[in-house]
């Protein structure tokens, strides 16, 4: 007993887990952070230890352009066992200059390994007038992870219809991922899946006008993820705050509180979904 004691501490400590130790305590998994962004520069050791403290041990970071893609890699140097690293462009890094851009993620990519394709979609939020490269870039991405057997990540504002006319063309058995912080109603959760992705849950879940706190319980638990899409979008009750990966406790809160289950039971099952979409060992 004391010898698995002692095991089981030194698992921890190291931030590494065996199949077996997923099972001994709970394990929550961010999705989708921005970890490396400037609003972490002062005090990320803090935050990253604090998400360790909520039980929050891995980081899935995405990639927004080229001039991310060095500060994602030292913080994967810093944390190799925790931090897991996406490539691709973000639609609102689609400019005149997009073409550099994916050749970027495809220089990336052929010198080291990603776990999925992302972020990438389609946001009208911000510029209607890119729609066009948006939609292309979007393709292109989603061809070139389906090509190497990859999950997408994808990012969708005030784009659903524009999003899902792609996503119709490209459907095949290879095309699978994480519809990012999932904001749509159950219609559009209904379609997301439909088209094999997970809906990302983060901070919207917990906002009095997120609305889809409503309908999640009339879906399986398999088809979600958690995340927080930190330093955004931070959940109630740090709502207008910077958001950090801690707060997926808060995430994993509420969904328990919506499925009338247990804090463990939503971890479990997240977490699980999450290492077979991204294809994590839990030993790495």
């Amino acid at each position: 007993m004391i010898i698995w004691g002692f095991s089981r501490f030194f698992r921890i400590f190291n931030h590494t887990y065996s199949k077996a130790s997923y099972f001994c305590f709970m394990i929550l998994i961010d999705t989708h952070t921005h970890l490396y962004s400037d609003a972490f520069d002062v005090d990320i050791d803090e935050v990253i230890q604090k998400a360790f403290d909520a039980d929050v041990k891995k980081f899935f970071l995405p990639a927004i352009d080229s001039e991310t893609t060095q500060k994602m890699y030292d913080l994967e140097q810093k944390y190799p066992k925790n931090v897991h690293l996406m490539m691709g462009l973000h639609p609102t890094s689609v400019k005149e200059n997009f073409e550099d851009e994916l050749q970027h993620v495809e220089t990336q990519f052929s010198q080291r390994e990603f776990i999925a394709v992302g972020e990438i979609g389609i946001d009208l939020y911000w510029d209607k007038s890119t729609l066009g490269i948006q939609e292309e870039a979007f393709r292109r991405q989603i061809q070139f992870a389906k090509a190497k057997k990859l999950p997408i990540v994808i990012h969708c504002r005030d784009a659903f219809d524009e999003i899902f006319e792609v996503l119709e063309t490209e459907k095949d058995d290879d095309l699978l991922g994480v519809f990012h912080c999932f904001t749509g109603n159950k219609q559009q959760a209904e379609q997301a899946i439909s088209y094999n992705m997970k809906l990302g849950i983060g901070g919207v879940v917990t906002f009095k006008n997120g609305k889809i706190d409503q309908f999640l319980h009339e879906f399986d638990l398999s088809n979600f993820v958690l995340e927080t899409d930190s330093p955004y979008l931070a959940p109630v009750p740090f709502r207008g705050k910077r958001n950090e990966s801690s707060y997926t406790r808060l995430v994993a809160e509420k969904m328990a509180e919506i499925f009338g289950v247990s804090v463990e039971k939503i971890a479990e099952e997240t977490t699980k979904n999450a290492l077979e979409v991204f294809k994590i060992n839990t030993n790495e």
